[in-house]
């Protein structure tokens, strides 16, 4: 299920608010700039799905969103528990950092969990299978997949170079529960 945490950025272990119904988030959310909605999620997909399945299962949505924002680069993140890549993309996106362009994901199967550092707060947000989150561009946030990675998004870009993260250098992620404490 689909919640928000939000907390103090200086106390991950006390969170300030747990939401859980969907209009709920969407408002938090909104107030900080990020746009999140639930779309249909519904398309058969192989366990193992790479990114030429998913893209031709999503292709209308896919679509829609390219009109409104007008694309340049679309890929999958399909991951799974055994994964060889698992512990490295974990790695990756487990450090805290900024895009110059905004950041939409759309989850068509399983979950990860978005953390956003915004305002003195920080917005452990799950998304799961349906959830479409953007993240306005220079947003300070990390992702976090869990050891046992079970997702698939897809992943839209405007600029041809696709994921691009500017790193931080904070190391405020190591204080917040991972996706496997909050899942």
């Amino acid at each position: 299920m689909t919640t928000l945490t939000i907390y103090a950025n200086n106390n991950g272990k006390q969170p300030l608010q747990t939401l859980t119904a969907f209009d709920d988030i969407r408002d938090a959310l909104a107030g900080i700039g990020v746009e999140f909605e639930r779309w249909e999620a519904n398309q058969p997909l192989s366990e193992k799905a790479e990114q030429e399945e998913v893209i031709a299962a999503y292709r209308e949505p896919i679509d829609r969103l390219n009109k409104k924002y007008g694309f340049q680069s679309i890929d999958v993140v399909s991951m799974y528990p055994d994964h060889p890549q698992r512990e490295v993309a974990r790695g990756k996106f487990l450090a805290e950092h900024t895009h110059a362009d905004f950041e939409i994901r759309f989850f068509v199967d399983g979950a990860g969990m978005f953390y956003i550092h915004s305002g003195g707060k920080v917005y452990a947000t799950l998304c799961t299978k349906g959830d479409l989150i953007n993240l306005p561009a220079n947003l300070t946030h990390w992702f976090d997949m869990g050891p046992q990675p079970n997702f698939k998004a897809i992943r839209l870009f405007t600029t041809p170079e696709g994921w691009v993260g500017n790193f931080t250098g904070n190391d405020i992620a190591d204080s917040f529960p991972r996706f496997e404490a909050a899942a």
